[in-house]
């Protein structure tokens, strides 16, 4: 079968000294595979970036391709991949993935196999947890906690400058943390996880809710597109005017985000929470009723040290960039 075709999206800077350590980390999303060379500073030199293929064995040849063409202009040290999903403690074996069919597959040596080098696997939440520890909103922390924001919660934490990964692998998964006994179905299996009350869907939710209820919520039922949906732009709008019903709607997200903080900070004890993801663009509009939620809900306050809170720094290309320097740590 003819290789697929890698397409460059953007290279940045010129080309690196040879003697400068290099490493590649792939990010494997739902719709879309990114690929970088990577300094020591968390750079990316180069990044290409192909559609993700819905066969598995299209898949792994795509990322192999994608490694080849990056090796073919670098000298690259190792080779990490993130990937959603469990992953077991060795880091070889994808247990259960969401997005992908993978169940038990044997992910690491399936990889090697095809780029003929050894290669590191990890959690996408943990890789751009890690990213944002050592290159973003995390440097200078010792004990870190970032939850990804987007359609679900992504989470990952860093315990005394270590990355938490647990007996079986699948640590701080904190988006699935009950929230509320008998709550809201989650696509885990169970009821009442953290992310269905703090996710961007979670947010969608809100707005409607409150759009469909009238009074405060006129003119974000005014600001629906054809969709049914407040997309990112009125919203933000919205909250620029101090509009009641946009300013509640993200209250409510921010209040769940807050109280989880408050939980994970007795059982953690970081001195930094990281919040990433595309709800986290609203910056202190989030921070602000998060950190009050925290205050509220955390064992002791005004008698402990209490966390900061920070929005993340380096977006989308986070798990990228915190694989490809776990691959060289590990390496």
């Amino acid at each position: 079968m003819p290789r697929r075709p890698v397409t460059p999206v953007r290279a940045t800077s010129a080309r690196p000294e040879r003697s400068v350590v290099l490493n590649v980390g792939i990010d494997i999303g739902g719709t879309k595979i990114a690929g970088g060379v990577v300094d020591p500073n968390g750079t990316i030199v180069e990044r290409l970036r192909v559609a993700t293929p819905l066969d598995t064995g299209a898949l792994a040849r795509a990322v192999a391709d994608m490694v080849a063409e990056l090796a073919s202009r670098h000298v690259v040290h190792a080779v990490g991949v993130a990937a959603a999903g469990f992953i077991d403690r060795t880091r070889s074996v994808m247990l259960h993935a969401p997005n992908i069919d993978w169940q038990n597959a044997p992910l690491r040596a399936d990889f090697e196999a095809l780029i003929g080098r050894p290669v590191t696997l990890e959690n996408d939440a943990n890789a751009a947890g890690w990213g944002e520890y050592r290159f973003g909103a995390g440097r200078g922390s010792t004990d870190m906690v970032m939850l990804t924001l987007g359609t679900g919660v992504g989470g990952a934490a860093v315990v005394d400058g270590s990355l938490m990964i647990g007996a079986n692998g699948s640590a701080a998964e904190l988006g699935h943390v009950r929230f509320v006994r008998g709550g809201r179905p989650c696509g885990c299996g169970q009821n009442g996880c953290l992310e269905q009350y703090a996710s961007g869907r979670a947010l969608q939710r809100e707005i409607a809710d409150i759009a469909d209820a009238g009074g405060i919520g006129a003119r974000l039922a005014a600001h629906r597109s054809p969709d049914g949906i407040v997309h990112g732009p009125a919203l933000a709008v919205l909250l620029g005017e101090d509009d009641p019903g946009a300013v509640e709607a993200v209250r409510r997200v921010a209040t769940a985000v807050g109280e989880a903080c408050g939980a994970f900070q007795a059982v953690l004890d970081p001195d930094l929470f990281v919040i990433g993801g595309g709800v986290a663009e609203l910056g202190e509009v989030l921070l602000a009723p998060t950190r009050i939620a925290y205050e509220t809900s955390l064992p002791g306050f005004g008698e402990r040290p209490t966390a900061q809170f920070v929005v993340a720094e380096l977006g989308n290309d986070a798990g990228l960039v915190g694989v490809a320097d776990l691959a060289g740590l590990r390496s």
